[in-house]
């Protein structure tokens, strides 16, 4: 009794004595099965195994006994004594299996088999055999076949049937005991099945007692829930009653909590009535809260419209960023569909909705009616009118829009601008107008501000660009030694990139600068430059230094910039005076050189004459002196016209008589002169062409091949070997002259042909020399469209190269040369005023062949020209005739019909070739010149413009007359 009231106050305890017994019931009635089966399997498989050793041993037992008959009758039969020793050999192995058969737990049948074993092996192997092989040893076999035929042949038999029954008594024992066990097997199956059954039915009932005690209670606890939830109140609720589980106690509770939620919900109801009337008053004030935080959202949008409007405009200068933005904004804060803005005169622009073809339609337009009333008016306006088929859309039937024009006047007044906006559907509130107005009138000030920029951005561009033109470095530094602006031309010098001077501090880049200068005391005159002396700054403000590459030399000065009575900084300029160091280094030598080169031929003309004047000297000796006389004005004419061949080249008034002539000649000519002064020297010529023909002025190359022979002499001190080599290339006409002297440094090479320049060795200084040689040579190889080169090895000397392009004009040079054997047929005049030189020119073309005549001045010889006239004309140009020079002459002949074709040939020493050639002059010789180029100017120009011979002058229509 206590132990069901213990069970009915808890569910847990009711469910666990349900689970408990069904347990109990089911583990006893598994445990009762599996017993049953594992004792029928045991006894089966005891049974089995004990009939199954019988079986072996009896048919092991017969095989042995079928052998020994078998190996006995084959000994009687075939007498082979080894089937003998293995017949009476089976005796051993059969009572071996016979004792293991009889120590099996048998029955009486078991039992009486064994001991028939026993009697029969004893009659067969101990009485019946042994006689048998003892008489067919003797030869009696009548008495093997008695025993046979008598009893053994029965017993034989007789044991052998008894074996096979037992074989077949025991298979069907077994057959007998399976059986059996599917028999019992069957009878537990059923069983199980049973057991199953029963455990099937506990399991519903535990379920159904389950569902009566816990389902049910919570269904109508369900119910029950959903009519309090719905409004349906129960009087009272039974669910569980009289139940002292957990079903009851809550059961009890819900009671209580259906009656308390009944009373809150008269409460809640009285509560719902007041706070109705409470919502309809609350709905009331919140649609007007709604509408001003509407009205408040719309003024924050366009409140930070207008702010992103001004932060846009004011922080950018960039034009198109910032027209852009304009436009964006602005069509956010008037509720635009699209706007347009247009700068003027410029007409930059930056649109919002507006296509490509738009923006160029209304800036073509743009100086139309509406911005001259926009000007006019300087006020903004709208327009209403019809949407164009492409703003339509889709839409149809008439639509309007309005667009509103807003002006954005500058600081001055001016329009600098036009903004359009387009609004569909509802016009532009007049009232909004002056909001509109005050807007642009921000965009116009930020407008003024980014031209301004502009403008100071294109004027420090323009002033960067002028500083970067400077050949001279610029360096801009405040009065804290912060570089603040600087030029290329300093960053090449310094080997500096701009960004990375700019800005830099005084520590900084007056130590990266110093890494480049050798003089140690820059940094000094930087600093004195920064923060002058006013004692010392005029005097102290330039400082000369070199780069540490040893290329460049640079001098730097320096100038304080001020605004007003302010330092505003300092500005250096740094320029690159290495090629004035040069030219002052060279003037120096040239100055020294000169000085020497010009005194020492002096000396010896004015030492030669003294003693000529002043002693009686023999024939041969004044001879001899009057030889080194004229050997040193040579010279000394030969340095005089180096200085003004210079001073021509200089002045682009070099001329050139080019003709078509030999090599050969002139480097056999120039060679002959030079071997006089050069007897220490083998100088060799070798040709691998015959006699190339050039194009060229033949005084000009022979001061070419003087020029560089001269130089292999005087540049092989110890004598040696000189060659010159003279071959053809596809296009040229090469010379080489080569020599085996001191040679030349390479770091001298590529300044080797610079006027004034002279390898600074001491070796070399004694040697003498202008520096001019090389330098003339250079400029006449290009007027001949040729060029010349070197190489060398210095200590092992040098080869100059020069090359002229080959022509084809053989046969104008031999024209030239047959003019030489009619030069006796040609009338000369020579119109000079110097009596003596005339003298000299007159002897030189009559040696030559011509027929000459000379006249002082130059009226004579025009006058004589009208009755004579010559073949050629020698004129000077400055005469003694106060009334006719030289080039008055000229103009007459010009004008005058039967002279203007006589071919002249200037001889002077005015050096005004441009103008004589002008007037009509076929040649023109500087004094001082040899004489012998006089004969061979005028033989040259008599072959190219022919013989002047007789001129007819008609005097009247029927007759001529011969002059």
């Amino acid at each position: 009794m206590k132990i069901n009231d213990y069970l009915k106050r808890s569910l847990s305890r009711q469910f666990v004595a349900l689970m408990g017994t069904f347990l109990f019931v089911f583990v006893i009635g598994s445990a009762i099965l599996l017993f049953s089966i594992h004792t029928l399997n045991q006894s089966y498989y005891s049974q089995r195994t004990e009939l199954r050793t019988k079986e072996l041993i009896i048919r092991e037992i017969k095989e042995d006994f079928d052998q020994a008959f078998f190996d006995a009758r084959g000994y009687l039969a075939l007498k082979n004594p080894a089937l003998k020793k293995r017949s009476l050999s089976e005796e051993k192995q059969i009572r071996a299996l016979i004792k293991k058969y009889n120590q099996l737990d048998s029955s009486k049948e078991d039992k009486l088999l064994g001991k028939k074993l026993s009697e029969f092996t004893d009659y067969y192997f101990v009485k019946t055999l042994p006689l048998a092989f003892r008489d067919f040893e003797n030869g009696n076999m009548d008495a093997v076949i008695k025993t046979a035929n008598t009893e053994a042949t029965a017993k034989v038999s007789s044991f052998q049937n008894s074996l096979q029954a037992y074989l077949k008594v025991v298979n069907q024992n077994l057959d007998n005991n399976f059986k059996r066990l599917i028999k019992l097997q069957t009878f537990i199956q059923s069983g199980f099945l049973v057991f199953i059954m029963v455990i099937l039915l506990m399991v519903f009932r535990i379920i159904r007692i389950i569902f009566r005690k816990v389902g049910q209670p919570l269904s109508q606890f369900t119910e029950a829930a959903n009519d309090i939830a719905s409004g349906t109140h129960m009087a009272s609720i039974v669910i569980g009653a009289g139940r002292e589980d957990e079903i009851g106690i809550l059961s009890q509770a819900f009671s209580k909590m259906a009656r308390k939620i009944q009373e809150k919900e008269e409460d809640l109801m009285a509560q719902n009535e007041e706070l109705l009337a409470q919502q309809d008053e609350l709905q009331a004030q919140q649609l007007e809260l709604e509408e001003a935080l509407e009205t408040r959202k719309q003024n924050e949008e366009k409140l930070k419209n207008r702010n992103l409007l001004i932060n846009q405009i004011s922080n950018s200068l960039d034009k198109q960023d910032v027209l852009e933005s304009i436009v964006a904004n602005m069509c956010k804060i008037i509720d635009a569909e699209k706007g347009i803005i247009a700068l003027y005169p410029d007409k930059s622009n930056g649109s919002y909705g507006v296509s490509e073809s738009g923006i160029k339609q209304f800036l073509h337009h743009m100086d139309s009616g509406l911005y001259e009333r926009l000007s006019a008016v300087k006020e903004p306006f709208t327009i209403r009118r019809e949407l164009t088929s492409h703003e339509k859309g889709y839409h149809e039937g008439d639509f309007y829009c309005h667009d509103l024009y807003l002006p954005v006047l500058s600081t001055g007044d001016d329009v600098a601008a036009v903004m359009v906006f387009t609004r569909y559907g509802y016009q532009f509130e007049q009232s909004s107008l002056d909001e509109y107005m005050a807007l642009a009138k921000n965009i116009g000030i930020s407008l003024d501000k980014i031209s301004l920029y502009e403008k100071s951005e294109e004027d420090r561009k323009r002033n960067q660009d002028i500083l970067d033109t400077i050949k001279e470095g610029i360096q801009l530094i405040n009065s804290n030694g912060t570089i603040l602006q600087i030029n290329d031309q300093l960053c090449e010098m310094f080997n500096e990139k701009d960004i990375s001077l700019i800005g830099m501090g005084w520590e900084e880049w007056t130590a990266r600068m110093a890494e480049f200068v050798e003089e140690k005391e820059f940094s000094l005159f930087l600093q004195k430059a920064i923060h002058p002396d006013v004692e010392t700054f005029h005097s102290e403000n330039t400082f000369i230094y070199r780069l540490k590459d040893g290329k460049k030399i640079i001098k730097v000065y320096s100038e304080v910039l001020f605004k007003g009575e302010e330092k505003l900084g300092t500005v250096l300029v740094h320029r690159d005076i290495t090629k004035e160091y040069e030219v002052d280094q060279i003037k120096s030598e040239f100055v020294s050189t000169v000085s020497h080169e010009l005194r020492t031929p002096l000396a010896s003309i004015l030492g030669f004459t003294e003693l000529m004047l002043n002693r009686e000297l023999k024939p041969e000796r004044q001879k001899k002196y009057l030889s080194t006389i004229f050997n040193e004005a040579k010279r000394l004419t030969a340095l005089i016209n180096d200085f003004l061949d210079v001073q021509r080249m200089e002045a682009g008034k070099l001329t050139y008589e080019k003709k078509y002539i030999e090599l050969k000649p002139i480097l056999e000519k120039v060679i002959e002169l030079q071997k006089i002064n050069a007897e220490q020297h083998d100088i060799t010529l070798e040709s691998c062409v015959s006699n190339p023909l050039i194009l060229g002025d033949r005084t000009k190359i022979e001061q070419v091949f003087t020029n560089l022979i001269n130089n292999a002499i005087k540049y092989s001190p110890v004598g040696g070997k000189i060659k010159i080599l003279v071959y053809l290339t596809n296009d040229s006409v090469k010379i080489d002259v080569k020599d085996n002297g001191l040679g030349i440094p390479k770091d001298s090479l590529d300044k080797l042909f610079t006027k004034f320049y002279r390898v600074d060795n001491s070796d070399r200084r004694r040697i003498g020399g202008t520096g001019l040689g090389l330098a003339i040579v250079q400029e006449i190889m290009k007027a001949h469209d040729g060029k010349v080169s070197v190489e060398s090895e210095y200590g092992k000397g040098s080869t100059f190269t020069v090359s002229f392009p080959t022509v084809q004009g053989r046969d104008d040079f031999m024209e030239q040369e047959k003019g030489k054997e009619q030069a006796d047929r040609y009338q000369i005049m020579v119109v000079e005023d110097d009596i003596s030189l005339a003298g000299l020119m007159i002897q030189e073309l009559q040696e030559s062949g011509f027929s000459v005549s000379a006249f002082k001045r130059g009226k004579e010889a025009l006058d004589y020209m009208k009755h004579e006239i010559p073949d050629s004309l020698v004129l000077d140009i400055m005469l003694e005739d106060n009334e006719m020079d030289g080039w008055s002459l000229m103009k007459e002949m010009k004008q005058d019909r039967r002279l203007q074709h006589i071919p002249i040939i200037i001889s002077s020493a005015l050096d005004d070739k441009e103008k004589g050639f002008s007037l009509g002059a076929k040649e023109y010789l500087v004094k001082p010149y040899e004489t012998s180029q006089l004969s061979k100017a005028i033989m040259q120009t008599l072959l190219k413009v022919g013989k002047i011979g007789q001129i007819l002058v008609p005097q009247n229509e029927d007759s001529v007359k011969k002059v």
